[in-house]
Parts: C-alpha cells; structure tokens; sequence
C-alpha cells in the first residue's frame, strides 16, 4: 500500500539558552490558528511550496515501475502484498516537527521503548530511535534510499534532504537481511529540486522554555543529464528541567496505596545503619542522620533519627528535556554517463551535541566496595562502614552523596558520515536493470563525564587518619605509618569546606571514545524472465558483503579491570575492539497466476528467500511467500508469511563492561548444601544469609562474558484487504492483521536470572557468571547478553482516508489510522518450567514500555488557494501499570503486590495552519501542539526511570507553540 499519512511530529533538539516567544506573537498565533478553523473546520496539511520535489504521489501514477519498500521487484501497482504508508514532504512540513524522529515516532504501529529527547535517564546521546511493533529499535531496520542507516538515529539524517518516508510494518528479513522483524523504516532522498530555499522555524513551549530554533538551506538543480541537491541545517533545542513540572518536581512512588514523596537514602547529610550498641547512645533504633548546619569534625550529639524527611530529592536535579544541538550539510547527486549508465551518489554528515543529567554521585559504602575505617580520625562511631573489595568482609551501611561536586552530567560530541556512490544502468534494450553502489559509514562518539572521584584517592582518605601531634594536622595512616600524598576525608560532613577541598583534589572527568565503521558493497539486477498467461514473471536479485567493526578506549581510570571494577567510583567502561562480516545473497520472484478472469482480476504470488553467512553466527537461510488477490477492480486481499531473523549486533557482542547495581534474592540463603556451582565459598550449615540485597553487577556484551550468541529466529504473518470504491472516489480503506513469533531473544540478562538458573541446573551456563568472596558474599555477578526467551505479538492495523471533492470552500482530506495490540507476551525462558510469561498487550512495565491496546492517529485537512490547515489527533488508548498475577511480579505498589493501576486514554490536539506569500515566494506556518496542555499521566518513580511517566509515549512539555518561515526563490 504506497499511501499517503498526515502525521504529527515533536520538537527538535538543541542546548540550554533562556529565550522567550514574544506574548503579542503567541496572541496572533493562536487567533489566527482558531479563525482558520472557525472558515475551515479545522483543517489540512501544507501542500508542497513552489519549486520543491515532484510530489510522490505522480510517480505511482506513471506506467513505469517502481520498487516500494518491501520488495526489490519493480510494478506498476500501487498496492501490493506489502502494508506500507508513506509520509511525504508535504506531510513532515505541515507537522511543525524539525527532526524525524519526531515525526516517525507517532505513527500508531510505534510502540514500546524509544529513545528521544526527553529520555534523560538512560538517553542523552541525542538519538532518537523506532521501535515497530514495540519490538525494539534493534528489530527495526532502517534504510536510507534502500541502503543500511550506518547509525541507529534517525535524527541523524537532515530533514531537508529527504522526499518521504516508507514505512513497511511487516518482516522483511527475505528481503533485507537482518533486523527487519517488526518493519523497516526507509528514508527515500530528494534526487530533484531547482532554485534556492531557506527556512527558519522557532517553537516555545507555554511555561516560556524548551526554547529551539531549526534553520535550513537547500539548493538544487537540473540538467538534461542528471541533477544535483545540497544543503545544510542547524537544529537547537533548550535543556528543561524536571523542577519546572509539578509531575516530574518531585521523586513520586506509590506505597501502601498513598502517593508518597521519596527520594534516596544516599543524601548530603548521609544514612547510617548503626549497630544498636552504637544507635541506641543517640536514641534510634539503628539508622541516624547528620543535623543540619554542623561544620568540622562530628560527635554523636550531632545525629537524629533518620527519617523519610532526610531523603533526597534526586528527581528535582534531573532534566525533562535534554538540550541538544545538530549541524549537518548532505549532497545527492546522479549524472547520467552514458544513456545506458547512470552515475549517482549521496553523503551526509552530522554532528551532534547533546546531555544528560542526574543527581549528584551518591556513595553506598556497603555496595561499592570501600570501607570507611573505624579508624578514620572524623568517625565519631567507632565502626567499620561498607564492604573490603578484596576479601568481601561486610561492615555497616552508610549511604551519603557529593552533592558539592555538582550533578553527574554526560556531554556527548557524535560525528555521523555516511557515503554511498553508485553506478545503475540496463541491460541493452531488455526490461533487466542492474545497481551496484558501496557504502560507507562512519559514526564515532566522544563522552566526558562529569562528576565523579578517584577510587583510590576516596579509598585512602577513607581509611585510618590521625590528628598529628608535631604538624596539628590531620594525617592518612597510622602515627607509625603515615601515608604521604594522601588527604584525610570527613566524609561525614560533606558539605564542610575542608571536605569539599579534599573531594575536588581527587575528582576525575572520565572520557571515553567509540568508532563504529560499516563497509558494504552491493549488486542488484531486475527484469522479467518470460511471460505467462497472466503476465510477466518478474525476478529480482543480489549479492551483497557487508563488514561493521567497532572499537572503544576510555581514560584508564574507568577501565574495569578483570573483576569489572574501575578506579572511578560511579563509572567504568571498558577498552575492547571487534569486527564481523556477512555474504548474503537473495532472489524474489513476482509470478502472475491470474489476470482478467471472473472473481480474479489478479491473483500474484511472491517468492523470496535470503541467504546469510555471518562470521560470528554462522548461516542462516530465511523465505517468505506473499500472496495477492483482486477478486474484483476495487478489492485486494492479501497475505504475506515470512521467516525473520536478527544476528548478534556488533553491541550486542563487543559492549565492555559496565557497573549496575540491581537489588536481588540470594537463593542461596540459609544454605545447607547441594547446590555448590551456585553457592561456592558459603558455609552449609545454614548461617549464610546475603548481607545487602543491592549488590554489585557488571552488564556486557556476549564476548566480554565469554558466551556464544546465535540468532533470534521465528515468523512473521501479515493477512489484510484493501478497498478503493469505484463508486465513491476517494475513498480508501484497509485492515491487516498481523503476528510475529520471535525465539531466542537476545537480551541482557538481570543478576537475579543468573543465580536462579545456576540454583536450578548446576550444569547451566550462568553458574560462571556468578563471583563470591570467600566468605560465600557475592562480590558480583555478571549480566552478559545472551539468548533466552520467546517473544509473541500479534494485532490490526486500520486505515480509512477520504479526499473529498473540491467545493468553493476548499478542498478536505480526512484519515485515521488505528493499531490495536491483542498481545504482547514475553516468556523470559521457555526452557524453565517455573518461568512466568509477562503479558504486555493493555499494560506499561518498566522492562518493555507502553503498549495501550488502541493506538491511533486522525488529520482533518484544508487547503483553499494559498491558505491550508490541519488539525491533527493523537490517541493513546487505556493502559494499566502493575499485574494482578503474583508471579508476574508486576505490581504498581512499592510495598503491597499484585496491585493495578488503570491509567486512562489520552489524546493531543495539534493545530497548524499556512498562508502562501506568492508575489513574495514565501510561506508562513504557525503552529500549537498540544493544545488544551494535557499533562502526562502519573506513573510514579516506582515504576519508571524518568520523570514519574512514560516520556517515551506522553508528551511531558505541555502546549507548544512553533512559526515557520519558507522562502524560495
């Protein structure tokens, strides 16, 4: 289905700047905006401005054949087996978004966990992913004019150079080869523009931030013997805090069914469990807390309590829109060298600039592996604190944060290229067409990470100090041992001045590097083999290779060393490289079976299959078969099953090791034998008990752990019908329905994972990932990336479009676009007969995202001579946090299980309208997203990891006000 889809968009990225919309402009805006709908009844998207690219549209309209995303074999027909929906220039421009993420990210089929730029926590590269199907970006592949994204950011790609985008949300691996499992996303590039254009568009949000700015220039011209388009653009996009929402003010979570005001335990004024010897010479119980306003050395008179009004409110240090900044020129060209040979090529290149903030580094002595002496000189209790990292001996908790060397911030520089030249030409007079094209991809990201402290120099300011009888000053070491270059630390008191000198002496800015390079070299031929009485028996094929390598080098303080530790409290990274290659080779054959025949005005069959040879997974061999029916002219059902399948990614393999800190079950608790892969070093006599359930962790990819990654496998089903009524022209509807079965699911897996699965099979492959002192304390467990678990989603699609004729009030175009998921279940592995399938379809969880049953999008267009608007409708049906199933262990309380939480449907409202300047060759686009300001949904903090919502959905900046200016020329 090669159709049009008027979409909504979001903001783009930029970086911090206080600016402001004047109040008079946003008062004209929004007149003008409700005047227009008052004549047009809320109304259209922008039709194409002067000089700009063919529309789309005309092409399908030609009787030459074309290739539509899907499929490598050229047709005529518009509508074929595959569900694809098209979004043009026109359609991005009317949307008011400056980035294509933001566009592609609202389509009903998206779903699930994406990055953009309200991902804080767990973002700020700036990228902006697709999750098709709420299968994850991994599984969605992306193409730029048919050719692999070297970069997994579709922000990436400059919004002026592209004509449209195709969505197919069907798997494609026959096709296109891994990752195709829920669509592919293909950026089709303008070859054809004359004249010079310039735009300039700036939005603001109603609370007067989350300021951008998006300039663009583009220039282009054409020839008899080919054509040339070039440009360049800017986007910017404020930072936002999460102070400056009353939803994300404040760390939310829902305990004991209240809304209660948290925070963390690892506050400025620290969190001290005392043994109750200690505690009970202060009045408490166990865990006390500093009063405020002491300075210098503490005593125990200095301590209260401690109390849920001592934790610390980290959500407030957070940001709700990361600042962003994006500069990137492109260049599409193609000339013909012969009449037979064209010669044709394009290149782009970004950079990117972007952050992420959190809270202050917090310490948790007991799960960060140093010890706060009970000889320190400013320890007023006399105790051990934290965990020794080489024996695993564990002492008292006690839980502070740096606040006085600022927030934990991650600047990100990302440098994108990528070139692709080809030559296209035919084969004499015959209907054959061949393409061969190299391309070459560049991404390289360089991270500086503020914030953190030197490991060694912490430790050892740390550890025994004395007050030096000859110097009066505090002195490391012991009066017989002194430690030279070494600063005592009162970490008790970190906001005291001396403190504060002392932590900055060690403070460290960790960097780390990655360069990822993609080759590939690729030859295509199509034509027709011979005719059938139905027609031409088409054929399409090609040979492809394709190399990615990857490497990473990063300050040697933050490389982990062979335990995963680093010499950087709070961050670590590790120096790997690695590389890999895939031979491929694929065939698709369109075979006529019918044509002009009772109750068969057409019946096709498509064939394809894919064969790939990976260096790393080995070969694999994946066949789809679609089927075409047109009983009718108006009516096409049709029908596709494909095989799917997605290799290891070079992440996947070559992630170095990374610090987590997950909160865990010890199965071997109170242990009294039979278990030893799993409970080496604990004693058997039933006195083991794990001291802190927050334990150390180390994430990587499959070849830091030593572990062998194969494919994800399964199939891919899609049945729909398309109708165009002769009798009412205009008049568009379709239905899919859709299922896909993935096995093998490539995934992190947690640390609890690991120690049951060892607990459970002494023969099973993750009892090597579990490492304890030898006191049987676990000093830390691996989490690598391996294969487990099934994944199974199935559901419709809907569309209904109508282009009304053109009256004396203008022309109108209404759409809706529906999805409804009727299942989402992740079986985390089949092989563990105690293991319990997650249901997502109707719910949010943490670990997969939103997946509301309903999803749609509905556009009301109008264009009257120079004047167009558009009112567009997104809706985000009901959804619940939490699972009344126990053994889900899904439950929207903190502390009560199975409770669920209904969360109701939303819908935004997004109005535009435009004015065309003839005489001048310019054009004016205001805008409002998010009209009536609807606010996100409360998720709670207990449940989410930014902002207390699900920013990967809801739209967390409330009404949003965008001006465009066009001017050709």
């Amino acid at each position: 289905m090669h159709s049009t889809h008027d979409l909504p968009l979001k903001h783009s990225p930029c970086r911090p700047r206080s600016r402001t919309l004047d109040l008079a402009v946003k008062t004209a805006l929004v007149s003008m905006l409700f005047a227009t709908a008052v004549h047009a009844q809320d109304a259209g998207p922008t039709p194409p401005a002067a000089n700009t690219d063919e529309p789309s549209a005309d092409k399908a309209k030609t009787l030459e054949g074309v290739t539509v995303t899907g499929s490598r074999i050229r047709r005529v027909d518009v509508e074929t087996a595959n569900p694809v929906v098209t979004v043009d220039r026109s359609q991005i421009a009317a949307s008011g978004k400056a980035t294509l993420g933001d566009v592609v990210q609202e389509l009903p089929s998206i779903a699930g966990n994406a990055t953009n730029a309200n991902t804080n926590n767990g973002g700020g590269t700036g990228a902006a992913t697709i999750s098709l199907r709420g299968m994850g970006d991994k599984r969605t592949l992306i193409l730029v004019n048919g050719v692999r994204l070297a970069y997994n950011d579709v922000n990436s790609i400059p919004a002026n150079m592209i004509d449209r985008v195709e969505v197919l949300s069907d798997g494609a691996s026959a096709i296109y080869g891994s990752d195709a499992i829920g669509g592919v996303v293909n950026f089709i590039l303008r070859d054809k523009f004359d004249g010079v254009q310039f735009s300039g568009d700036f939005g603001e949000s109603g609370h007067s931030d989350g300021f951008r700015r998006h300039f663009s220039l583009t220039a282009g011209h054409t020839g008899q013997r080919g054509s040339i388009v070039a440009g360049i653009e800017h986007q910017s996009l404020d930072a936002v805090s999460a102070s400056d929402r009353a939803f994300s003010h404040d760390a939310l979570n829902l305990s004991n069914g209240q809304v209660i005001v948290s925070g963390s335990s690892a506050t400025p004024v620290g969190s001290i469990t005392l043994p109750r010897s200690v505690a009970s010479q202060v009045g408490c119980s166990s865990r006390v807390s500093l009063n405020p306003g002491v300075s210098g050395a503490t005593s125990l008179n200095d301590y209260h309590c401690y109390t849920n009004a001592d934790t610390y409110n980290y959500q407030g240090d957070n940001i709700l829109q990361t600042p962003q900044k994006r500069d990137s020129i492109f260049l599409i060209g193609k000339y013909k060298v012969t009449d037979a040979v064209e010669a044709y090529g394009n290149f782009y290149y970004t950079r990117t600039q972007s952050d992420s903030q959190i809270a202050p580094v917090p310490v948790f002595a007991n799960g960060d592996n140093f010890v706060v002496s009970a000889q320190n000189y400013y320890n007023p209790f006399g105790v051990n604190f934290g965990t020794d990292r080489v024996s695993g001996d564990s002492y008292g908790d006690f839980n502070t944060r740096f606040t006085t060397l600022g927030y934990r911030r991650y600047t990100y520089k990302t440098y994108n290229m990528q070139f692709t030249p080809g030559l296209r030409g035919s084969f004499g007079d015959s209907s054959w067409q061949w393409d061969a094209n190299f391309n070459y991809g560049k991404v390289r990201q360089k991270s500086v990470n503020y914030g953190f402290l030197d490991y060694e120099g912490l430790q050892q300011g740390l550890g025994p100090s004395y007050l030096d009888a000859g110097t009066g000053k505090v002195t490391c070491g012991t009066p017989g041992n002194p430690i030279a270059n070494c600063t005592p630390i009162n970490i008790f008191n970190v906001n005291d001045p001396t403190t504060i000198a002392a932590l900055r002496a060690i403070q460290r800015d960790p960097t780390a590097t990655s360069d990822y390079i993609v080759k590939q070299f690729e030859a295509n031929a199509n034509g027709n083999l011979f005719t059938l009485p139905a027609g031409d028996v088409s054929l399409a094929t090609g040979l492809s290779y394709r190399k990615e390598s990857t490497s990473t080098w990063a300050d040697p303080l933050a490389v982990g060393d062979a335990n995963g530790l680093c010499g950087v409290v709070e961050f670590c990274t590790t120096v790997l490289s690695g590389s890999f290659n895939v031979k491929e080779a694929y065939a698709e054959a369109l075979v006529p079976l019918l044509a002009d025949k009772p109750w068969a005005k057409a019946l096709n069959v498509t064939l394809g299959s894919r064969y790939s040879d990976y260096s790393t997974a080995g070969s694999n061999t994946s066949s789809k078969v679609a089927l075409e029916w047109r009983p009718v002219e108006d009516l096409l059902f049709r029908g596709t099953v494909s095989q799917v399948f997605r290799a290891p990614n070079i992440n996947e393999l070559y992630q170095g090791i990374a610090n987590d800190a997950p909160t865990v079950n010890d199965p071997c608790n109170f242990y009294t034998g039979g278990h030893a892969a799993a409970c080496a070093n604990v004693p058997v006599d039933g006195s083991y008990q794990q001291a802190n359930p927050q334990i150390s962790a180390k994430a990587s990819g499959a070849v830091a752990a030593g572990y062998q990654l194969k494919p994800e496998q399964g199939k891919s089903f899609d049945y729909g019908v398309v109708y165009d009524p002769q009798w009412l022209p205009g008049l568009s509807l379709s239905a899919d329905v859709w299922r896909i079965n993935l096995n093998d699911t490539i995934t992190t897996i947690s640390a609890q994972t690991v120690l049951n699965q060892c607990y459970a099979n002494a023969s099973s492959p993750f009892c090597g990932f579990i490492h304890r002192f030898n006191t049987g304390n676990i000093n830390y467990v691996a989490e690598p990336t391996v294969n487990l678990g099934a994944l199974s989603t199935k559901g419709v699609d809907g569309t209904v479009a109508y282009r009304f004729d053109e009256t004396r009030f203008g022309r109108f175009n209404v759409r809706l676009d529906t999805t409804y998921v009727a299942r989402y279940d992740v079986n985390p592995d089949p092989s563990d007969p105690t293991a319990v399938t997650i249901h997502n379809a109707g719910k949010y969880t943490y670990a997969y995202g939103n997946f509301p049953r309903w999803r749609g999008l509905a556009t009301l267009n109008w264009s009257r001579g120079p004047w167009s608007a558009s009112w567009r409708m997104r809706y985000i049906g009901r959804t619940q946090v939490g699972s009344a199933d126990e053994q889900q262990q899904l439950s929207a309380d903190l502390s009560i299980p199975a409770v669920v939480r209904k969360v109701g449907a939303y819908t935004y409202h997004n109005v535009q309208a435009g004015y065309d300047f003839e005489p001048w060759h310019t054009r004016l686009d205001l805008g409002v997203d998010n009209l009536t300001d609807k606010q996100p949904p409360l998720l709670y903090q207990n449940n989410v990891t930014n902002s207390n919502t699900d920013v990967a959905t809801y739209d967390v900046m409330g009404r949003y006000y965008w001006i465009r200016a066009t001017l050709t020329f």
